[in-house]
């Protein structure tokens, strides 16, 4: 791709859009370790922006979620590993005006300059044209994404579906306890107890931390609780 040809011709073959204001894409286009003006500035805004049109979508797609489902739901989308999945698909890593250092370490496929170059797009299509013209944008890139998202509830963690079900039955929060710790600093096991005394139920979990152990301890208690 020329320099007359970019990033024009990008825009135009991946994100079917027209560009006004070429200077912003090729700074959207332009990671820091470039010379000339990046993208760090336009990352920024076009995270907002992202952040503010997925919102809106799952708020209307979900009318029952409450603020964190919707949060957890919104982060399924717009993290920095689907960001950067979605920016491959696109071939904006090709797209990518990089230094030498970076061009040498593979840094057209790294996961946060992929995911960085995506939102700073975002941030120069609202300049270039305003929210509506990034609004049908975000639709076709993450249109598959929404579709394939779960229900809402089976992103809570265990020991969060464990609390809520107690508290629906109008029962006291369960008690953890660690029973053990094996091993090393860097490679220790933890062996933790979840205990619903008005049940008179104890389940056991096991992980690499605490909150593991916690979170497998609260799996196998929902395993003997729930209908």
């Amino acid at each position: 791709m020329t320099e007359a040809q970019w990033p024009a011709r990008w825009l135009r073959e991946q994100l079917s859009y027209e560009a006004r204001d070429p200077a912003l894409f090729r700074a959207a286009l332009t990671h820091r370790s470039a010379t000339g003006p990046n993208n760090e500035r336009l990352e920024f805004l076009g995270d907002a922006v992202l952040n503010l049109l997925i919102a809106q979508a799952l708020y209307s797609a979900y009318p029952e979620a409450d603020e964190g489902d919707l949060s957890r739901l919104r982060a399924r989308l717009v993290s920095a590993e689907p960001l950067a999945e979605i920016a491959l698909a696109i071939g904006l890593g090709e797209a990518l005006q990089l230094g030498a250092g970076e061009l040498k370490t593979g840094g057209f496929r790294r996961q946060s300059i992929l995911a960085d170059g995506l939102e700073a797009v975002c941030g120069a299509i609202y300049l270039d044209q305003g929210l509506e013209a990034v609004r049908p944008v975000v639709a076709r890139l993450f249109a598959g994404r929404l579709a394939q998202l779960p229900e809402a509830q089976t992103l809570k963690d265990a020991k969060t579906r464990l609390q809520e079900h107690l508290q629906a039955r109008g029962l006291r929060l369960p008690a953890y306890a660690v029973l053990a710790v094996q091993g090393e600093d860097h490679a220790q096991s933890f062996r933790v107890s979840c205990a619903v005394a008005e049940l008179k139920l104890t389940t056991e979990g096991e992980g690499s931390s605490r909150r593991r152990a916690e979170q497998e301890a609260a799996e196998r208690m929902l395993a003997r609780i729930e209908p």
